[in-house]
């Protein structure tokens, strides 16, 4: 049984500065702390999204303390996937800054394709050794083959997401629940590793994993594949990640 509150990592959170968030950096990484949270992966979107930051935005990551009140903030970007080829829209020079890269399929930022183009699209993005996680690959909107994705996320070595506000009635994905069963299942068929995120806009919001992980206990999803429980084992996921790329 997947306990909650075992849970000490939100891998997916937004700022203001994302343009549709409304949560200041402060405010989520001191919501975090109230929560007992060991670290959160301040995830804003890149700059091919509609209202967000620009790309030098990324490149001054490096005055952001990393440690907030007990909190590590790793600090970075949920890319948006612009083409089929993997092409993400961030430059180098802000990738380098990046502590953690997420790549999404978003409407506004490509438009769906077949399910051959668009999982063309995700194995190619994970071919990039600057990605670590998939995003919310769970909306029918962008139908994928989750068998070749699930083995590409293992010989990659890519997180796949499961996303909490996928499960939330408000979320414009479609099919979300289906979706997450069918790739999550197959992540248990051959030990593919994941991430959990909430996904937050608002700083009330930062560590809600609870819609998420009722699922995952419905699946009897083996606690070990899931490698955003605590700092020691995500840092030890980047490690072999950074080993296995050199």
């Amino acid at each position: 049984m997947i306990q909650k509150d075992k849970m000490l990592i939100d891998a997916h959170v937004h700022t203001l500065a994302s343009g549709h968030a409304y949560s200041s950096l402060y405010e989520v990484a001191e919501n975090a702390k109230e929560k007992g949270l060991q670290a959160i992966f301040v995830a804003e979107h890149g700059p091919a999204m509609e209202g967000t930051v620009h790309d030098y935005y990324y490149h001054n990551y490096c005055t952001v303390p990393r440690q907030y009140k007990g909190v590590r903030l790793f600090m970075g970007c949920e890319a948006n996937i612009l083409d089929n080829k993997g092409t993400i829209d961030l430059s180098e020079r802000a990738v380098q800054e990046c502590d953690i890269i997420i790549a999404s399929l978003h409407d506004r930022c490509i438009q769906a394709g077949s399910k051959e183009e668009n999982t063309k699209a995700i194995i190619n993005v994970m071919k990039n050794p600057a990605i670590s996680i998939i995003g919310h690959p769970d909306d029918s909107r962008f139908p994928l083959d989750y068998q070749e994705i699930v083995k590409a996320a293992e010989y990659y070595n890519v997180l796949l997401e499961a996303n909490n506000s996928s499960l939330l009635g408000n979320c414009y994905r479609q099919d979300t629940k289906r979706n997450i069963i069918k790739y999550l299942s197959l992540c248990m068929k051959y030990n593919v590793k994941i991430s959990l995120g909430s996904d937050a806009h608002i700083c009330d919001n930062v560590g809600s994993l609870s819609e998420i992980i009722l699922l995952l206990n419905k699946m009897e999803f083996p606690s070990e594949l899931i490698i955003t429980q605590n700092i020691s084992q995500f840092e030890t996921y980047l490690i072999t990640k950074m080993n296995k790329n050199k």
